[in-house]
């Protein structure tokens, strides 16, 4: 299964998750976004350990895609520096896999 990718990110807020979800749909760079939360996150911030309650998010999509999540992400986020990462898609059921294709930019019909 190459060429599929799920990207992560968090946000303070269930708004900033929908938000960063619909715009990411609507310039259909991903056919997912799986909003999840709140969770607590503990990290290292400017010297000091911080503990924050967030919403994750799971976005499902192209590896091609990538750069153009990335800059959709970081136009969108309030982070200064948002986590995100972007994990392959190793295995997958190929009619899911289909789907997302014919929903992600360059793949509608």
């Amino acid at each position: 299964m190459k060429g599929y990718i799920q990207v992560v990110t968090t946000t303070s807020t269930k708004e900033e998750a929908q938000r960063i979800a619909e715009v990411l749909l609507e310039r259909r760079l991903s056919a997912c976004v799986q909003i999840l939360g709140p969770m607590e996150s503990t990290y290292w911030w400017e010297g000091k350990r911080e503990r924050a309650e967030e919403w994750l998010c799971l976005i499902k999509t192209k590896d091609d895609l990538y750069p153009q999540v990335e800059e959709t992400i970081r136009e969108v986020h309030p982070y200064e520096v948002p986590e995100i990462i972007a994990l392959p898609i190793t295995a997958g059921y190929r009619g899911y896999l289909r789907w997302m294709e014919g929903e992600l930019k360059g793949g509608q019909t």
